[in-house]
């Protein structure tokens, strides 16, 4: 078992049954684990953030942790083709293939989303039994390696009724997917906070101005960031149950900006520091190359289009 997998299942045990829910008046003790980690190990920032973002997801929908001891993810990509969910007298019964299942059949269980005839659905599934086979050579990747996002496919016997997660459209209906949104986000600014950390140890007062210059500015961009993400939790702690529908927009220029600050992070920390660590330094270049991985997940330029139809059709701009 890998080094972040055993992590893992420690913040399992551990961290993760104290962590304060979106909205419950602590999302920045929240934001502040889910940075920790990431800032650690951006795998298991990923691994943990999905963990911790079911149990929030459950608890939305008023459903128990179908085992307390278990280790979770949120499987969620959608694709042509994709997983498809069908009603029978015994359950739900899962059926086809879906991408970037982060921690594959390392976990316990996981929220997969499928579609079925009546909409979008989530269902609670055990790995073991709704899990047929995995795809070994569907993540090759280099960064972000230790996430394990394998594509899988799925069948096996029903899925109880019982741990069909909410109606139909509720994973993205509902105002946590939006808090979860900045949760993500929160990992972002975990991974850039890593590399600064370790580029501050590594570099010394009197270096160069040319080699303090672009360090500072990393420096600046963490703390602009991380003013980003306080103010967003302050805000979803104000209205949980998202009664003013700001959550949308919230998580979009939160994603945003953290998303731009992160990847100027990556970039003015390479030039402070140079090629040498990214060449010589396993643990830097590993969080290097994790961040782009994770960076380019984000679907920015869908996500601005739809901030700049929001200000020209309703002026919800600032």
């Amino acid at each position: 078992m890998s080094r972040t997998i055993c992590t893992l299942q420690r913040i399992v045990r551990t961290e993760a049954p104290a962590l304060p829910t979106p909205g419950g008046g602590h999302t920045w003790a929240r934001f502040e684990a889910l940075s920790r980690w990431a800032a650690t190990d951006l795998s298991l920032g990923r691994l943990a953030e999905g963990h911790v973002d079911a149990l929030a997801i459950l608890a939305e929908a008023g459903m128990e942790v179908a085992d307390q001891r278990a280790t979770y993810g949120v499987w969620a990509a959608r694709s042509p083709g994709g997983t498809v969910a069908r009603r029978a007298p015994d359950g739900w019964h899962l059926s086809g293939r879906k991408e970037f299942c982060s921690g594959s059949l390392h976990l316990d269980r996981a929220l997969v989303t499928a579609d079925a005839d009546d909409g979008y659905r989530l269902f609670d599934i055990d790995v073991s039994a709704q899990v047929t086979s995995s795809d070994p050579d569907s993540w090759p990747a280099v960064g972000m390696a230790d996430s394990l996002s394998e594509t899988l496919s799925f069948g096996g016997p029903a899925v109880p009724a019982t741990r069909a997660v909410g109606g139909p459209e509720f994973y993205v209906d509902r105002p946590g997917f939006w808090f979860g949104s900045v949760g993500v986000a929160a990992c972002w600014y975990g991974g850039a906070v890593g590399l600064v950390e370790h580029a501050v140890r590594a570099l010394e007062a009197t270096s160069s101005e040319l080699v303090l210059a672009p360090l500072g500015e990393a420096v600046a961009h963490v703390e602009a960031m991380r003013a980003i993400l306080h103010d967003a939790a302050n805000e979803i702690d104000a209205d949980p149950i998202d009664r003013h529908k700001r959550a949308r927009r919230r998580a979009l220029v939160v994603r945003q900006a953290v998303h731009r600050g992160s990847s100027a992070v990556l970039e003015r920390v390479v030039a402070a520091t140079g090629a040498r660590p990214l060449c010589h330094d396993r643990d830097q270049a590993r969080r290097a190359a994790d961040l782009v991985v994770y960076l380019a997940q984000h679907h920015g330029l869908r996500d601005a289009v739809e901030l700049a139809r929001m200000a020209v059709d309703g002026g919800a701009w600032n």
